[in-house]
């Protein structure tokens, strides 16, 4: 009988050698999760020190290569502002050449107006002294060579006026490129500031995505060295041209300048050629304006002389033929007769002589007078035609250049013009 009662479950009881394997098997298990935890753990740690690590030197490198890729930028900007700077400069100055070309070639104008004025001048001269002479000569080669020099600045305002619209398109391209980079430039210190603290970083959805028209770095920089050397070449074309067009308008000058002397001295040479030729036929009609006077008086007095002859024949026939009525053996040829007879024949050839130096006297007075009046006349055409060269060469006054006097002649002679105010007197 017992005096306790006991329960047990209606469970199977485990044996002390199950406990104990239990037991030994959760210990076990214990310790390969901890072991297991602790490798975890470990390369837990390695790898948040890896990664950290990996993290921080990539976020470093790329750093390095957008600061890197900036300063490039920056120096390629640089570059690019300097040409674009320079194109500018090299622009305004080619437009100041061509403004001084086309004021050049606008006075161009006043050489040709007095060049055909002076032709059309010498064009009035009458009878002989129209001539092809050197002044005539000198005058259309001036007009030739002002034509030359009008059709060469022509050309080369064109060449100007293409060049400046060939920078502007250069410019453009610069500038564009210039923006590109500043924008790049922008993107680029915006992402060198960013951090991942930053509010403003997100997840993408395709980040890794390759754009269409990404260029590689190397097409990168040739294309920047390919605007770089157009504009190098634009900016030497451009300068070459500048100075062709300052040669251009010296040359021009120069050989303007040295038509315009030569014609010149052709006209003061034919002026001179002329005003000696007016004064040797002044001097030829002069003395034979004097021989005209000295031989009408000589046909007055040989007038005179014939008629005395006349009446001295008439005097002598008289007495031939009244002492032909004499009568009977009255009727002789004695001394009176025949020296009568000789004296009438004497006075036929006497007259007969003056008859002939009359006529003689008379053409030749014709003749002198006839010269006078052709001489008269050549007088009046080298006496127009001397005005009319001397008014052409007053009319080439205007071509002569204003030369400075006093005070500005010795500032220019020593160089001084910019360091004195100008003065005139």
């Amino acid at each position: 009988m017992q005096s306790v009662v006991t329960f047990e479950k209606p469970l199977p009881h485990l044996s002390l050698a199950d406990w104990d394997a239990r037991l030994y098997g959760l210990q076990v298990t214990a310790d390969t999760r901890r072991a297991d935890a602790f490798d975890l753990r470990h390369s837990a740690h390695q790898l948040r020190n890896e990664t950290r690590i990996k993290t921080e030197w990539d976020s470093y490198h790329n750093n390095n290569r957008l600061r890197a890729r900036v300063y490039e930028i920056e120096q390629w900007r640089s570059t690019l502002q300097e040409l674009l700077d320079l194109l500018d400069r090299e622009m305004a100055s080619l437009k100041e050449e061509k403004a001084s070309t086309e004021r050049e070639l606008e006075q161009l104008n006043l050489p040709l107006l007095v060049c055909s004025e002076c032709l059309s001048n010498r064009d009035g001269r009458r009878s002989s002294e129209l001539t092809y002479d050197l002044a005539d000569t000198e005058l259309k080669k001036e007009l030739c060579v002002t034509e030359s020099n009008k059709k060469m600045l022509i050309d080369r305002c064109q060449s100007a006026w293409e060049k400046i619209n060939k920078l502007e398109v250069i410019k453009f391209k610069l500038q564009l490129d210039l923006n590109d980079k500043n924008e790049a430039l922008q993107i680029d210190k915006d992402m060198l500031n960013l951090d991942k603290d930053c509010a403003n970083i997100t997840y993408k959805t395709d980040s890794l995505k390759t754009p269409k028209r990404m260029i590689t770095n190397q097409q990168w920089i040739d294309k920047c060295e390919a605007t770089k050397q157009m504009a190098i070449t634009e900016l030497q074309d451009t300068l070459r041209l500048r100075e062709s067009l300052f040669v251009a308008r010296g040359r021009a000058r120069n050989a303007l300048r040295a038509q315009t002397d030569v014609t010149n001295y052709m006209l003061r040479r034919r002026i001179y050629d002329t005003q000696r030729a007016r004064n040797e036929l002044d001097w030829q009609k002069l003395k034979m304006e004097e021989n005209m006077d000295k031989l009408a008086t000589e046909l007055k007095v040989m007038g005179e002389q014939f008629a005395d002859k006349v009446n001295a024949l008439k005097v002598a026939e008289t007495r031939l033929e009244t002492r032909g009525y004499r009568p009977g053996s009255e009727l002789a040829a004695d001394e009176a007769d025949i020296g009568l007879k000789d004296e009438v024949r004497s006075l036929r050839e006497t007259i007969r002589q003056l008859q002939e130096k009359l006529d003689c006297a008379k053409a030749t007075y014709n003749a002198l007078e006839a010269a006078s009046i052709k001489i008269g006349i050549d007088l009046n055409d080298k006496n127009q035609s001397l005005e009319t060269d001397t008014r052409a060469l007053e009319m080439r006054a205007a071509l002569e250049p204003k030369r400075p006097q006093g005070l500005n002649k010795n500032l220019i002679l020593a160089s001084m013009k910019d360091e004195v105010p100008n003065v005139e007197g």
